[in-house]
């Protein structure tokens, strides 16, 4: 071979060579790519399952503290492993079991709790007596019985019946309601009452300090006076004039509204739990047999805050009934000052109640839940 033949060779073997070497470059970068893109994903769903929901427009509370360090200190997103993934995912579930278990409890959060235990069963005809007495504690007792160590509670009530009885009692007390928190002498003598009852069926009681079950108490109300908020909306006559109680009977109950004991018309959801009322704006009570006579300068919807469930949802409704019932009454929305409402104004209303419900949430005491429910009275 001459030298333009060997020449030609060796650049045709390096241009082979040029698009080897391409080719696999190419490859490799992809392999990388596909794989940061995997690890992007892999973390997008599991924050996704800890992070903040606002399905069904419901705030919930955000990720706790303990269990974000876990998943920013411990999951490596630049090299996953699957026993480190698994590992991890265990952790998460602990974390998030417990502090479930914690919001649940919600005994040890509104009440004073007296714990009696017993060698021998405790039949509910035992407690016949106590559940008749009329104790003048200051707030609510409830009694629940537990029939074996990791059974569920059952709430005992007067004619309460249990076959074999209960090994476990548990008194509750409560601590705060709308009249304010339970005083430290009906702490001491809910105290004294479990503690007579335990001697006489030769059991033995766990309760905590009374000045304690106080301190709680006070920091409980003190949260309550915080969230108790009454949001009202009036409707007057554009001319001042007044409107008639047929006509006010007529389009409530045409809209859902039923009228009830305590003289105001109530909305209630399908759970029959009230959403909203229509109250008269001078007080009077509205009473079936005088509607017909009756007039009155205005109306008020009345939303209370701590006791609706999914408040800002039901709140939209609310302000759509206040529009349909202005328009008909020819009436226009005011506050309690006469002023009238704008759209601004009823959406800076509207993200307090948010706020309100989204602090309820993280406190564990959800707005419209069971223990809203016994608080706010």
């Amino acid at each position: 071979m001459d030298d333009l033949q060997i020449s030609l060779i060796v650049i045709g073997v390096v241009i082979v060579l040029g698009v080897v070497l391409f080719n696999w470059t190419q490859s490799h970068r992809y392999q990388g790519n596909t794989e940061k893109k995997f690890e992007l994903e892999h973390e997008d769903v599991l924050l996704e399952k800890a992070g903040v929901s606002t399905m069904n427009g419901r705030i919930e509370p955000s990720l706790n503290k303990e269990m974000s360090e876990v998943l920013s200190k411990e999951f490596n997103l630049e090299s996953p492993q699957p026993t480190e993934i698994t590992q991890l995912i265990s952790e998460v579930e602990s974390i998030a079991t417990e502090s479930i278990s914690q919001i649940t409890d919600y005994n040890s959060k509104v009440d004073y709790i007296a714990d009696i235990f017993s060698s021998a069963l405790i039949s509910t005809s035992s407690l016949t007596e106590i559940l008749h007495e009329r104790f003048n504690f200051g707030k609510p007792v409830r009694w629940f019985g537990q029939i074996s160590t990791g059974s569920s509670w059952e709430e005992i009530f007067i004619g309460t019946s249990t076959k074999g009885g209960y090994s476990k009692l548990r008194a509750c007390l409560q601590l705060s309601d709308r009249s304010g928190p339970v005083s430290e002498v009906g702490l001491s003598e809910f105290r004294d009452m479990v503690q007579n009852l335990a001697i006489s069926m030769n059991a033995v009681v766990d309760i905590s300090d009374v000045r304690q079950a106080h301190a709680q108490a006070v920091l409980l109300d003190l949260f309550c006076l915080e969230v108790d908020v009454t949001i009202s909306i009036n409707i007057i006559s554009k001319d001042s004039s007044a409107f008639t109680g047929t006509k006010i009977r007529a389009l409530a109950e045409a809209s859902g509204f039923k009228l009830e004991v305590g003289g105001m018309f109530n909305y209630r959801d399908t759970n029959n739990a009230l959403c909203f009322s229509i109250n008269n704006r001078d007080l009077t009570p509205f009473v079936a047999e005088d509607i017909r006579m009756l007039t009155t300068p205005g109306i008020t919807f009345l939303f209370d805050v701590p006791r609706v469930e999914n408040g800002d949802r039901v709140f939209d409704q609310m302000i759509h009934f206040t529009e349909t019932f202005s328009t008909i009454l020819s009436g226009i929305r005011v506050d309690d000052n006469g002023t009238p409402l704008s759209e601004g104004g009823i959406g800076k209303i509207k993200q307090r109640l948010i706020s309100i419900q989204a602090e309820m949430e993280l406190r564990g005491i959800p707005a419209g839940g069971e223990i809203a429910l016994r608080l706010f009275v």
